[in-house]
């Protein structure tokens, strides 16, 4: 459980109808990230086997921590089109996500300050403090002894990134759409640029700094396009999706030449170029194909593949090695019992917990189905009508 380039990003459910290929997407991108854990998990295995290990970076696999931030700019346009300019939007909007995010992600850091506690042998790090634990429940970043900018369950420092989104979202929620898009883009890079000034800036600043949260920029755009009504026909997107892949195995094979330029820039930028051909496909497919369900079904459940994919990975990895797999059956054998077993445990977790988890918490929040139709207009007629 370690690495600070791995992020996910959890999305209201319920769209599947017109960002089916976005949901696919979303699949594909946590398997990235549990994929790239699972390969360094072999490594260790085929190292203590005294042997070594040939991983398989065809792409930069961490680049799906950036297809979710994307993604996630995206989304929040996208499920939050009714909810600009009137009372009580942002409360709804912010009241929504923390339904979302709080409850599964509290119940894995809870899980990980027992196994922290407990059994620290099986983990990475046993920096423990009432201090630390406190801001990392609360998405406050905070710094280590071993100076990483990481909350106590590692994975959880992209939800630190997403908790800032969602609160410059509702801020700029207030105002209509177009203004609010406007407001909310020049606040972000108005904030890096910030940050590059400022230099170095200490924490939680530099981390809130990032140029990283360009990348929610770039899915904000992506989102106005997709509310725009713009479709463009399926050879254009092919094209945008297979530029977007090919600058990621350029990074993947050349990763020298990425020295020293922002992430936003090589992975950020052939992310958005992925989501955008994705979301901009028809919103009406006729025939769904059962590849795309259970894709899109994935997609529902890759919050909880994302969280849990390290305690599945450790515990296949202490399977393999205790009881000699690794020697019988070999590394890329572990490594696809580890994602088989990640999938199912994600998908379980996701209908039996996760899901029900979040609908108590939406009624414990006030924000049930029948929120949206309370919402008023904020009395703004001087500005631009909204989206």
């Amino acid at each position: 459980m370690r690495h600070r380039s791995e992020r996910s990003t959890p999305v209201e459910p319920g769209q599947r109808q017109t960002l089916t290929q976005v949901q696919v997407l979303r699949a594909l991108a946590a398997t990235s990230v549990a994929l790239r854990h699972a390969q360094h998990d072999a490594a260790s295995l085929e190292l203590e086997a005294g042997r070594t290990f040939q991983a398989w970076n065809p792409v930069p696999w961490s680049a799906g921590v950036d297809i979710f931030f994307v993604i996630s700019g995206l989304i929040m346009v996208h499920t939050s089109r009714q909810l600009f300019a009137k009372t009580g939007g942002a409360r709804l909007f912010l009241s929504r996500r923390i339904a979302r995010i709080i409850p599964l992600y509290w119940s894995v850091t809870t899980l990980y300050l027992v196994v922290a506690l407990l059994a620290p042998t099986f983990l990475n790090q046993t920096y423990i403090n009432s201090r630390f634990v406190i801001e990392s429940y609360f998405f406050i970043p905070a710094t280590r002894p071993d100076g990483v900018v990481q909350p106590l369950y590692e994975l959880g420092w992209t939800l630190n990134y997403e908790m800032l989104f969602y609160v410059l979202f509702a801020a700029a929620i207030v105002l209509p759409m177009r203004w609010a898009v406007t407001v909310l883009l020049t606040t972000l890079v108005g904030m890096v640029f910030a940050g590059r000034l400022a230099a170095p800036l200490r924490e939680p600043f530099a981390f809130w700094t990032d140029p990283i949260i360009l990348e929610f920029a770039l899915g904000v755009m992506v989102g106005i396009m997709c509310a725009s009504g713009l479709r463009p026909s399926g050879l254009i997107r092919a094209c945008v999706a297979a530029t977007g892949l090919a600058a990621l195995m350029l990074a993947a094979a050349f990763p020298e030449i990425s020295i020293g330029i922002a992430r936003p820039v090589v992975y950020g930028i052939p992310a958005s170029l992925i989501v955008w051909s994705a979301a901009l496909a028809p919103s009406e497919l006729r025939h769904e194909s059962r590849a795309a369900r259970w894709g899109a079904g994935v997609g529902d459940a890759s919050f909880a593949l994302y969280l849990l994919h390290p305690f599945v990975i450790r515990a296949m990895r202490i399977i393999f090695w205790r009881t000699g797999l690794i020697l019988l059956l070999g590394p890329w054998t572990f490594i696809a019992l580890a994602l088989a077993t990640t999938f199912g445990v994600a998908l379980i977790t996701y209908r039996l917990f996760e899901k029900p988890l979040t609908g108590r918490a939406r009624r414990l929040l006030g924000v049930g189905s029948g929120a949206r139709q309370q919402l008023r207009p904020f009395p703004v007629p001087a500005y631009p009508k909204a989206d």
